[in-house]
């Protein structure tokens, strides 16, 4: 059985938003075709401090894809809560993901896409 939830690395090789999108946009369309339910993404925060432009870029874009249909839902990691609508449904559609070591952790380096 493939994997239901899928870890990406969007941060590594420090890429540009655009490239970023990009690998995004690709993930999401493998996810489409495969039985991958879950996608975590790792963007990371940005080294200011303050938020980082990645992260902003990939989150900008997901709203797109959410208007677009390509993706159900998704939610940044300091709102990955079970007390949040948005997590408690997509942890309905993928229970695993309720060991998930980032769930509850207000971790803003991350974002959880149900595709």
């Amino acid at each position: 059985m493939a994997a239901r939830i899928r870890i990406v690395q969007l941060e590594a090789g420090m890429p540009s938003a655009e490239d970023a999108r990009s690998r995004l946009n690709a993930e999401i369309n493998k996810a489409r075709n495969s039985d991958t339910v879950v996608l975590k993404l790792i963007h990371g925060y940005g080294s200011s401090g303050v938020g980082g432009r990645l992260r902003d870029a990939i989150r900008s874009s997901l709203r797109k894809r959410r208007k677009e249909g390509k993706i159900r839902s998704f939610v940044g990691g300091e709102n990955w809560s079970i007390f949040e609508d948005v997590t408690r449904q997509i942890l309905d559609e993928c229970a695993e993901l309720s060991k998930d070591k980032d769930l509850n952790g207000y971790n803003e380096g991350i974002t959880i896409v149900l595709i």
